[in-house]
């Protein structure tokens, strides 16, 4: 009596990138992308353009909460508005002055906004915004007579 044999599969080679920092991995991808871009339809993604943080955008009951990770910024160093329904924020990151070499630098420098749409119409006049240990949360009150509403149906007469 013969007993199957079990054949080994060869470990898959590990590709060049090994060991490479993944935040360079998309940087690299985004620089490409916006070249390739500028080249075909131009502008919009040029090298120097804002960038984006990291941040969250959550519906309450009463409002709309956004979170956006800002380590390091100063309040006075934050710009919000509120045009309608567009909340805009934005600032810059200013590179810091070194002595000697910079053997690797992954952490984003200059100028950043975030731009969104809010879902639905919004109290302008009680927007509040707090910084606290690097997390900017900006509170955006639903206006009045802006939630659920039931509708009775009547038979017309």
């Amino acid at each position: 009596m013969t007993l199957p044999t079990r054949r080994q599969r060869p470990m898959p080679e590990r590709g060049r990138s090994w060991g490479r920092d993944a935040m360079s991995e998309f940087d690299d991808l985004f620089n490409r992308m916006g070249t390739l871009l500028e080249s075909t339809v131009g502008g919009g993604f040029a090298r120097g353009t804002a960038w984006a943080p990291l941040t969250d955008l959550t519906e309450l009951d009463d409002a709309y909460v956004v979170e956006c990770e800002l380590p390091g910024m100063a309040r006075q160093d934050i710009d919000i508005e509120l045009d309608e329904r567009e909340l805009t924020i934005s600032g810059e990151y200013a590179e810091q002055e070194r002595k000697g070499t910079l053997h690797r630098g992954t952490r984003r420098t200059g100028r950043f906004e975030y731009r969104t749409m809010l879902p639905g119409q919004v109290d302008a006049e009680r927007v509040t915004a707090t910084l606290r240990e690097g997390l900017l949360t900006v509170r955006v009150p639903k206006a009045a007579g802006t939630g659920t509403r039931h509708i009775e149906v009547t038979d017309g007469s």
